[in-house]
């Protein structure tokens, strides 16, 4: 067995036509950039691209495997280069038990099973062309079809408080809203970790994972995890979201939760933090609930099981002083920025960087550096 990061919630920003996907999504985030970008900087041995529904990147998947770079794994998964591709979809879901849109992530073993997916999807959503776009059916008969093509099923970012299972107040199991036998995993999501989330009672059979959600290249592995696995793929991953022959999700590496732009309870007009009781001092009535007071409305767990670390990752960029020059002085003598969060020794980082970028970086390794509180949409941020 071996040791292995897996980033499981990327977007495509553009198709190989320069069209939009993701909307909201960089331009650069293209499918290629993005295999590049892990395999080559991030130094990810996994990723989940959650907008291979659309045909044009499914298109581009098939390309890169009819010239020779990539090549599909017996047992799932598209390699490219050092990096596994999970091909993933995100969907919107809004049923009458939703009461609320919230998120999802199917993950699909081989090209055949994601174009019955998307052929199947096509015909159940308005724009099959686009990510996240809403399913006109029940969110159980979403798991049902995601189960008979052998996928994987996870809700995404569970707790944001818009488009997440537990995000606002309307409903408080998610067994009002899904099977809870077909669900793989629970995505916490960047406002919460895994001790929070041990609060609720009923996610304590599930398996965490943390993702970055990335709509950016730089935002790539801002959240990831470590399996231990025999090599990377889709069936391994599948035994390791199930903890079977010994695979398993290893440790979780992500943001801490203050730093999350939903953590604490803020007006929606001056970002002040406040609570849910009258008016802002500025007049503001609007109040976006964080998702520390959201989880403790939750709360029913009177004991808790036994988890694999939860370790607190700031990404090099959310560094004050690291800017991009610095980081490609870094990767050009680390090679991947997983050597640079991990592996590198303090004493051969002073040779490169600042005596304060690097006492940044080995605080960041021990969960030491100062967090300003996130909220309102907008990130907390480091301070040094």
């Amino acid at each position: 067995m071996n040791s292995f990061f897996a980033d499981l919630h990327i977007h495509i920003g553009r198709n190989w036509h320069g069209k939009p996907v993701k909307i909201t999504g960089s331009k650069t985030l293209t499918l290629t950039n993005v295999l590049k970008e892990a395999s080559r900087n991030k130094g990810l041995d996994m990723i989940g691209v959650i907008d291979c529904h659309s045909p044009e990147v499914l298109a581009e998947v098939e390309d890169l495997i009819s010239k020779g770079i990539a090549y599909e794994k017996q047992d799932g998964g598209i390699q490219f280069e050092e990096v596994t591709l999970i091909l993933g979809s995100e969907i919107e879901i809004y049923d009458e038990n939703c009461k609320g849109p919230i998120h999802v992530l199917a993950f699909l073993p081989t090209l055949k099973e994601m174009e019955r997916f998307s052929k199947w999807l096509s015909e159940r959503i308005t724009n099959i062309h686009l990510s996240s776009q809403r399913f006109y059916g029940t969110a159980k008969e979403f798991q049902y079809e995601v189960k008979a093509l052998g996928g994987l099923f996870i809700p995404a970012h569970v707790f944001t408080p818009f488009k997440s299972l537990f995000g606002k107040g309307v409903r408080a199991s998610l067994s009002e809203v899904l099977d809870p036998d077909l669900i793989d995993a629970i995505e916490l999501g960047l406002s919460a970790d895994t001790k929070m989330a041990d609060s609720i009672a009923e996610l304590h059979r599930y398996t965490y994972v943390s993702n970055s959600d990335a709509h950016s290249l730089a935002k790539i592995a801002r959240e990831y995890q470590k399996l231990t696995l025999d090599h990377p793929s889709f069936t391994e991953l599948e035994w390791a979201l199930h903890q079977v022959k010994g695979r398993v999700v290893q440790e979780n590496y992500g943001l801490n939760p203050l730093l999350g732009k939903y953590h604490k309870t803020v007006c929606a007009t001056c970002f002040k933090e406040t609570t849910e009781q009258g008016d802002c001092s500025c007049g503001g009535t609007k109040i976006i609930r964080g998702v520390s007071d959201r989880i403790q409305e939750l709360a029913t767990a009177k004991e808790f099981p036994e988890r694999p670390d939860y370790l607190y990752q700031v990404p090099l960029e959310y560094i004050p002083t690291l800017g991009k020059k610095t980081l490609e002085k870094l990767l050009q003598q680390f090679g991947t920025e997983m050597n640079i969060l991990h592996r590198v020794k303090e004493e051969e980082l002073q040779k490169v960087v600042s005596s304060k970028i690097v006492d940044a970086i080995m605080k960041m390794r021990s969960g030491k550096l100062s967090i300003r509180a996130g909220g309102g949409g907008i990130y907390g941020k480091v301070n040094l």
